[in-house]
């Protein structure tokens, strides 16, 4: 007896859908294994780069040592301390990755170990003196541990090589077989598309309503993007008082509040290091006055014995009070540096249209000696800074190339030229000069080339100088050599 024709589109749908079922769970466990071999050979390359990661920051590690050795370049430091912790931070990566490998897991203890006794001994090295010597020693007794870490680490990779074979081998197989699946399920599906029609259009429809949702959270985002961006820029301008009304309870919206945060805390730490500023100016402005009051009355008192025991004084006596009058002026010298040095490029001070050419000149008749030359070849330029600092720069430099130099009389020669977004200045003179070894001495607090007992001097006005210079996001350094003059070039910015 033939089935009725309702039985048999239901017969055959049950079976279309039985075999369709189970081609696709075939098809199913084939795109798993796919996705799960293709996730663990990704997983893989992560440890090998993780591996290679953790070689070139331990290798640029010791490489900033050797730097710092060679040239003395302090920014290698930097580069060395900023290694660090990105070389754990790969270490942590690496534990994190291999936590289902015991024997990673064990290499990665003994890494750690090796890691800690290295960076323990690297980290010795900014204290030795740089010298072509301590480089040779550093890379002699540093041979064995770096040996070791690359030992590990090669195992470390080999292994992980192993486990990549044989995971492309998995890999390779269900990305032939899964494409045979899918065409075996998509023929059967086919097969019963009719059935399906009307259940297809009212997803069709569904998507179509979806489309329409996602195109308003689109514009909602970027709405909101927007003013993440606005409140950003007006951060980057200094303004740290904004704040985002966004109460959605998202990521947008808890970056958002993350970023009130931030601004509040940024207003809240720049107010404060405002007031730590003028603190400091005060304290700087008190402490000047105190240590001066008694400098003046001893200074007094040395003035009364002269004015009032004049015939008692022998010469050797009157030899010590002026020592000691020297010493005072200088003590009070010192003070007053000292406190131009705390004050230096901390006061902003306004732009106004400088004439060089007349500061110069200005700067000429205060600080340098009827008996020298100052020449000016080149045409110095006029431009709006600040002319209060740029003045100190140049009554530093001018002064130091007369008061240091060799005769009563000498030429100081002030140049300059366009440099871009900077103007570079020289001031050179025919004095004594200054050997390369003590370039960056002078630049440093309390440093002078001459015995105090020939010229008084503070050590302090070359620190001035250079910290001025610096705080404009200009450089200066010296090209000298002994006995052929010295010229200071500084750029400042236009």
């Amino acid at each position: 007896m033939g089935l009725k024709l309702n039985t048999k589109i239901i017969l055959g749908f049950i079976i279309a859908v039985g075999v369709l079922l189970l081609t696709s769970a075939v098809s199913w466990y084939s795109i798993q294994q796919l996705a799960y071999y293709t996730q663990r050979v990704e997983h893989t390359y992560q440890v090998l780069q993780g591996t290679a990661n953790l070689r070139t920051h331990m290798r640029d590690a010791q490489s900033h040592i050797r730097s710092y050795l060679l040239l003395n370049d302090t920014s290698a430091l930097t580069s060395f301390r900023r290694v660090l912790p990105e070389s754990e931070a790969d270490y942590q990566l690496l534990r994190s990755f291999t936590f289902d490998n015991p024997s990673q897991q064990y290499r990665l203890d003994t890494l750690h170990k090796t890691m800690a006794a290295e960076i323990a001994y690297l980290s010795q090295w900014p204290q030795r003196t740089p010298s072509n010597e301590a480089v040779r020693e550093l890379v002699r007794g540093d041979q064995n541990r770096q040996q070791q870490l690359r030992n590990l680490l090669n195992r470390m990779h080999s292994e992980e090589q192993a486990l990549l074979r044989e995971r492309r081998k998995q890999q390779d197989f269900f990305e032939n077989t899964t494409p045979l699946a899918i065409v075996v399920s998509a023929v059967l599906a086919a097969i019963i598309v009719l059935w399906l029609f009307r259940k297809i259009t009212k997803e069709v429809r569904a998507n179509e309503e979806l489309q329409q949702e996602l195109a308003r959270n689109n514009d909602a985002v970027a709405r909101r993007i927007h003013i993440i961006e606005e409140l950003a820029n007006k951060v980057v301008e200094g303004d740290y008082s904004v704040q985002i009304t966004d109460v959605e309870k998202d990521s947008l919206g808890n970056l958002a509040t993350a970023l009130n945060r931030m601004t509040q805390t940024l207003d809240t730490s720049f107010t404060a290091l405002e007031n730590r500023n003028r603190e400091l100016d005060q304290f700087a402005y008190v402490a000047s006055h105190d240590l001066k009051a008694p400098l003046r009355g001893v200074v007094t008192v040395v003035k009364w014995i002269e004015d009032e025991l004049p015939h008692e004084l022998s010469p050797q006596m009157r030899q010590y009070l002026d020592m000691m009058k020297g010493r005072l002026h200088r003590l009070e010298d010192l003070i007053n540096g000292l406190l131009a040095y705390a004050r230096a490029g901390r006061t902003e001070q306004p732009l106004e249209p400088v004439e060089v050419q007349q500061l110069i000149q200005e700067v000429s008749e205060l600080v340098v000696p009827p008996t020298f030359r100052v020449e000016t070849p080149t045409s110095l330029p006029t431009f709006n800074t600040d002319r209060l600092s740029l003045q100190q720069v140049f009554t530093n430099l001018m002064g130091n190339a007369a008061k240091y130099h060799n005769r009563p009389d000498g030429l100081i020669t002030v140049s300059c030229r366009d440099i871009g977004e900077c103007y570079e200045f020289r001031v050179q003179d025919d004095g004594p000069g200054i050997a390369p070894q003590f370039h960056q001495k002078v630049f440093l607090m309390f440093q002078t080339l001459r015995d105090r007992n020939t010229a008084e001097s503070t050590g302090i006005g070359l620190s001035i100088v250079k910290r001025i210079i610096e705080e404009k996001k200009g450089t200066i350094h010296i090209e000298s050599e002994e006995g052929a003059g010295a010229t200071f070039v500084f750029t400042w910015p236009k």
